[in-house]
């Protein structure tokens, strides 16, 4: 009986120390560049423990690595902010002939095999929150907003599942994990915001009603899902959450100037106001400035009418 205790307890050992021994491989390679010598490593891994988490995020990475693009483009219009001016030889002619820029691609099929793997990561580890974040990261990057928004809400409705106890790189506990996690959520919702689709509204308001089911006092969500509504012209449905929002915390300035910009919509002058001025009150310099501006307005627009 001992000797059996004690053969286990050695092979976890030897498990552990030829993890650490492939992780330490594979990055040495990472940092030689060296692709073919990174791919045998994690081949070797995979033989010798396919449950190291560890392994997943290691292959995942190595796929997006290898499926990066970058290639250079001459075009008649600037992309991005970023790029070179090519101006013609003919001093007489001060308009461009065009902009010579950098393009960043992913080559699908490869990036396919990375992303195969970071969900087998995810159904084997269901609680590295790195892997999630990982996967959702790329979907972003390749602008596959759709599966973006569903793993998100897949993540959200498991922090449910395991009452945010979220786990991180070597399995490490995450420090607060549930403020990190849901702060991480509000940076998604703002990334779906900056692209200033349309579509992406009601993406944004699935995620926002998904994390509401589970954290129903999320002011920040109450938010998000008031402006998609205000975006869409709904400017009672807006209000309702954004008055709870209020309630929860009457100090926040951003759903106090959202409740104001409502009520400007709604033609509701004096409440708009009311509300501006208390966006004043909590506000930093920037939003004050703005509220005070929407107030000497709407006290302008009401005199002409008068």
């Amino acid at each position: 009986m001992n000797k059996l205790i004690l053969f286990l307890i050695f092979t976890v050992v030897v498990y552990i120390a030829n993890g650490q021994s492939f992780s330490k491989q594979y990055y040495a390679l990472v940092a030689k560049k060296d692709t073919v010598g990174q791919l045998q490593v994690l081949e070797n891994w995979e033989k010798a423990d396919a449950n190291d988490p560890e392994l997943y995020v290691a292959f995942f990475n190595f796929y997006v690595n290898k499926s990066h693009r970058e290639i250079l483009r001459l075009d008649s219009e600037m992309h991005g902010e970023e790029g070179l001016m090519i101006k013609n030889q003919d001093s007489s002619q001060t308009e461009p002939v065009g902009y010579l820029y950098e393009e960043t691609y992913y080559d699908q099929d490869i990036l396919k095999k990375g992303m195969d793997y970071i969900a087998n990561g995810i159904n084997k580890f269901p609680n590295r929150l790195d892997l999630r974040f990982g996967e959702i990261y790329m979907l972003g990057q390749i602008e596959d907003y759709e599966n973006f928004t569903k793993q998100i809400i897949q993540a959200v409705n498991y922090s449910a599942t395991n009452n945010d106890a979220w786990t991180w790189s070597n399995s490490k506990p995450v420090e607060d994990s549930k403020a990190f996690f849901l702060s991480s959520l509000q940076d998604y919702q703002v990334q779906l915001y900056n692209t200033e689709s349309d579509e992406q509204l009601e993406n944004m308001k699935r995620i926002a009603e998904a994390i509401l089911n589970h954290y129903p006092d999320h002011v920040e969500s109450l938010s998000n899902l008031a402006v998609v509504y205000l975006l869409n012209e709904q400017y009672d449905q807006a209000l309702q959450p954004l008055l709870k929002a209020e309630k929860i915390n009457p100090k926040d300035a951003i759903v106090l100037n959202n409740i104001a910009q409502t009520y400007k919509l709604m033609g509701e002058t004096k409440k708009a106001i009311k509300y501006y001025k208390r966006t004043i009150k909590y506000g930093d310099a920037e939003t004050k400035d703005y509220a005070q501006e929407q107030i000497d307005r709407l006290q302008g627009k009401s005199k002409a009418t008068f």
